[in-house]
């Protein structure tokens, strides 16, 4: 957001220069004061990757040595926080399991290993997706392993176990529900929260990690500088009525907050307060035993633009799919063409019109 678009207030802390620069005279002689280099501020990566390493130490752990030269790899290949506590965690799962099948090597390890392994997640009652990215982890960490240590086989990861996962359709709120819902948000700020989720598919962590400069209110879009799940940038765009609801808000809220919606010292506002607003919403629209999630609001986003014959490349770059298959579920369920002809043709059925000559009987 530009500053004809918004003002802020930014306090100048640059008056005054600072004692490293400044030199002292005593009895004639010059005396040069050394600059003091403040030690440099651990990255929040680091510091996520310096607690991971010290609670794998502390762990009777098989082949600990080999996690960290492995997490370390990752940190320098500029995997994010969350990629580095997903692997921690999952190794450390896997290789506790494996100790206690009474190996004492890594090097031991097989396939029926791995198996085993998938198994246990089964019969703790873990979900597909939650064991396949485990064993993702796995792999990945023995690939590792094999390429730069010896005594590994390669064979551990030919013909890789995955679980099939359901093909779900993504679920949209109900054109009529929708109704209802927007009928009953009167505060500022829920609205604009809910509208901007609603108008530009954005996934509900872009928008609470938003700040007001990556806002262009002239060309109604926001710049999404890197995705928290792709770590890939684009801008969405946003409708008249969100625009709306987005100055009304900026009207009310603080304006030293660099976030569009914060919460306390400045942070963005959380995940589970963002959840909590929306399930007041629910409730207030008589809604809350509907299931909707705050991420229905994205697949309302994509089914609506679908219906509206917005072409499935256009729609891809918007969401910040990676694959287009991940936007052709979209397609299965809002496909108006097809379910226009299914009617047509039932139509033709019901008033006794069909072809006698059907080519199925051909």
């Amino acid at each position: 957001m530009n500053t004809d678009q918004l003002s802020t207030s930014i306090p100048n802390n640059l008056s005054g220069s600072p004692p490293s620069n400044r030199r002292s005279h005593s009895e004639g002689d010059l005396l040069f004061i050394q600059p003091v280099i403040p030690a440099a501020k651990s990255s929040g990566r680091q510091q996520v990757l310096d607690r991971i390493l010290e609670q794998i130490r502390r762990q009777d752990l098989l082949g600990k040595s080999y996690v960290e030269r492995y997490l370390r790899y990752k940190y320098r290949r500029n995997c994010k926080a969350s990629t580095l506590r997903q692997a921690a965690t999952s190794l450390m799962q896997f290789l506790s399991f494996f100790a206690g099948k009474g190996n004492i090597v890594l090097e031991q390890l097989s396939r029926e290993d791995i198996e085993a392994f998938v198994e246990a997640l089964q019969d703790r009652g873990l979900q597909p997706a939650t064991v396949n990215t485990r064993l993702r982890n796995v792999y990945a960490f023995v690939r590792f392993l094999i390429t730069e240590h010896k005594g590994f086989d390669y064979g551990l990861i030919e013909r890789k176990i995955k679980l099939k996962l359901p093909d779900r359709l993504p679920r949209a709120i109900d054109a009529q529900h929708l109704d209802q819902l927007l009928s009953v948000i009167d505060k500022r700020r829920d609205r604009a929260l809910i509208l901007l989720l609603l108008r530009t598919g954005m996934r509900i962590g872009e928008l609470l990690n938003c700040k007001l400069e990556d806002i262009d209110l002239g060309e109604q879009k926001i710049l999404i500088y890197q995705s928290n799940k792709t770590s890939v940038g684009r801008a969405v765009y946003y409708s008249n009525d969100a625009q709306q609801a987005l100055l009304a808000w900026l009207r009310l809220r603080d304006p030293l907050r660099q976030h569009l919606f914060y919460g306390r010292c400045d942070r963005p506002l959380s995940y589970e307060a963002a959840r909590l607003i929306f399930q007041r919403c629910l409730l207030k629209a008589e809604l809350q035993h509907s299931s909707y999630t705050l991420h229905c609001l994205r697949h309302t986003f994509a089914t609506d633009l679908l219906n509206a014959k917005m072409p499935l490349e256009c729609l891809r770059v918007l969401l910040g799919h990676r694959k287009l298959e991940m936007t052709r579920r979209y397609a299965r369920l809002s496909d108006k063409t097809r379910e226009e002809e299914y009617f047509t043709a039932m139509d033709r059925i019901l008033k006794g019109e069909s072809n006698e000559n059907d080519q199925c009987d051909n």
